[in-house]
């Protein structure tokens, strides 16, 4: 019996282990984009709006992302394209919005809301619910169709469990760096203060490339989800012209293709943004003119 039971085991560590293979870009991504919400934190309350980020984004994968995408593949697969494609839309529509803060234009309320550790979270898992759903159904379409369901829920809850203790692990990792030169520079070796004192000094620049990264690679996602799942219900047109550019350069190598690819998603990503982010303020402001004169009556 011992022996069937660790047969099992191993079957479903195997299954999940190729299968989370195809998903390390969006695992990146994530691990890019969540150290944005973090920032502005006192270093006492990073690694707890750390490990809230993680709880929640293990109840996404084990409470909504994995039981209903079982449920859709099962009884309504069709559904799926749209879901990720609204899902799509709302990364473009929060890379945007990034975009739009480094040339200043951005909201003033938020500014205030920068050092609220529950919209913080609630932000970071939102996003986190988007790219764990992408990392799920790439995970589901990746294992081996033969499998039974308890083998396929298996396998699913492994990789949840993995990646979210791979992605916010290195999360913890980024946002201490800095506590850790601190202590580097405490330590009576010269050459370990300098150390210490250079990764103190570096980590500035590091949140700052960590903030540009994060910002393409919910535009790059985000793109590409509507793209691809645009051209598997109703319109191709910017699935083909994907294609006819990486086609066109396909000789000069699969890194190339790669950039170019990631380039017209993420130039995608935020062109979509941008207009939901039109759409949302010009909403915005016709309920705030309207408020007024509701209150006049």
């Amino acid at each position: 019996m011992s022996v069937g039971l660790l047969a099992v085991v191993d079957d479903i560590l195997s299954a999940a282990l190729k299968a989370s293979a195809k998903t390390a870009g969006v695992v990146i991504d994530d691990a890019a984009v969540t150290p944005q919400y973090v920032q502005g934190l006192t270093p006492a309350r990073e690694l707890p709006v750390v490990w809230r980020i993680a709880r929640g984004s293990l109840i996404n994968k084990f409470v909504i992302i994995i039981p209903i995408a079982l449920l859709l593949t099962a009884f309504a697969p069709w559904v799926l394209p749209f879901l990720l494609i609204i899902g799509g839309t709302y990364l473009c529509f929060e890379g945007a919005e990034k975009v739009m803060e480094w040339f200043g234009m951005h909201h003033a309320e938020a500014e205030e809301d920068v050092r609220d550790e529950k919209k913080l979270v609630s932000g970071a898992v939102r996003t986190d619910l988007i790219l764990s759903t992408e990392i799920m159904l790439i995970s589901l379409a990746s294992l081996d169709s033969g499998l039974g369901i308890w083998m396929t829920l298996g396998a699913l809850l492994v990789i949840g469990l993995v990646m979210t203790a791979v992605v916010y692990g290195a999360v913890a990792l980024l946002v201490k760096i800095d506590d850790i030169g601190l202590r580097l520079m405490k330590n009576p070796s010269r050459g370990v203060r300098r150390t210490g004192a250079r990764i103190v000094a570096s980590m500035p620049a590091v949140f700052r490339v960590i903030s540009v990264v994060g910002t393409v690679a919910m535009l790059w996602v985000g793109g590409h989800l509507v793209i691809a799942n645009l051209a598997e219900t109703f319109w191709h047109g910017p699935y083909d012209l994907l294609h006819v550019v990486t086609h066109a350069i396909e000789a000069a190598g699969p890194v190339v293709v790669w950039i170019a690819d990631t380039a017209m998603s993420a130039v995608f990503g935020l062109v979509l943004g941008l207009i939901v982010v039109a759409i949302v303020t010009g909403i915005s402001k016709l309920r705030s003119r309207n408020q007024p004169a509701k209150a006049a009556h």
